[in-house]
């Protein structure tokens, strides 16, 4: 049993994470509420399930990669009852703080397993198999999701065992993400209006204390002008939006994020709502 895994969400991350778990010899069932999403997938391998219900069935290992708490905590509400008693829940679904307690709580009420488990990455890392993995939650749980945590994650920082810990560590890292990406368009932009070559911006930091991936990759998709999403705008404004709930939560300042997801919403007002986070370089 423990070698089946039901993917619940086969949208950019979950895919990525199913073609993962399938490349590592799992026998892997998706679900979509979109079903042709999930068409690519069973050309690679993988099982389609028609019900969430189906796809949880006799799996040892149940991973959800949807919306928002809300999706999550419809999707797996209805199908609780299917989940076979020693399977584990995955929940990768970026929820925030109080996302995280009420998923918590549903677990509970339905005898479920669970670890609090969102990812750190985008398409690519999904894709190759090389996200990191946020994990919290009970120890003894470890054992039993180590291999599909090793399939899909390059990396797994375990943020302790109170579930909703990794939750709370992914907010803070988001909210470096979309600043660094925020900074990198307002560099790359007065570049450009100060007459210069924008790519001289990246050449100059290259190698730098200050340079990193993410400078390069969102970098160059901005002078590139190519926004096929591998983050969206639209989910990184309710990553923020959840960020900002946080902030209020524990009396933190938001200042610079309120600042920062102002440019992303312009973006998305432009009509880049579906396009990939580079683009709010448009707002500059």
């Amino acid at each position: 049993m423990t070698s089946r895994v039901a993917v619940l969400g086969t949208g950019i991350m979950g895919s990525g994470m199913a073609r993962s778990l399938l490349r590592a010899g799992f026998d892997v069932v998706v679900w979509n509420r979109s079903a042709e999403k999930t068409a690519p997938l069973a050309e690679a391998g993988a099982r389609v399930a028609d019900t969430p219900a189906e796809a949880v069935a006799d799996a040892g290992t149940v991973l959800t990669m949807l919306f928002d708490a809300d999706s999550v905590a419809g999707v797996v509400g209805c199908c609780a009852d299917a989940f076979a008693p020693d399977a584990v829940w995955l929940q990768c679904t970026t929820v925030g703080v109080d996302g995280a307690r009420q998923l918590a709580e549903l677990a509970s009420r339905h005898g479920l397993r669970t670890l609090d488990a969102p990812v750190l990455g985008t398409r690519e890392p999904a894709e190759k198999g090389e996200l990191t993995m946020l994990v919290s939650g009970p120890a003894e749980l470890r054992p039993a999701v180590d291999p599909v945590l090793a399939a899909v994650g390059g990396r797994t920082h375990w943020a302790g065992e109170t579930y909703g810990a990794a939750s709370r560590l992914k907010l803070a890292a988001n909210a470096w993400v979309a600043t660094v990406v925020s900074g990198v368009a307002q560099s790359l932009a007065l570049a450009r209006r100060l007459g210069l070559e924008p790519r001289q911006f990246l050449d100059a930091v290259a190698g730098s204390a200050v340079d990193a991936p993410c400078v390069r990759i969102k970098g160059a998709a901005m002078i590139e002008e190519d926004w096929t999403p591998s983050f969206g705008i639209g989910n990184l404004l309710k990553d923020l939006d959840l960020i900002k709930a946080a902030m209020e939560g524990s009396h933190t300042d938001s200042a610079l994020v309120d600042a920062v997801r102002g440019r992303f919403a312009a973006a998305a007002e432009h009509g880049y709502g579906s396009a990939d986070m580079a683009a709010v370089v448009t707002a500059y």
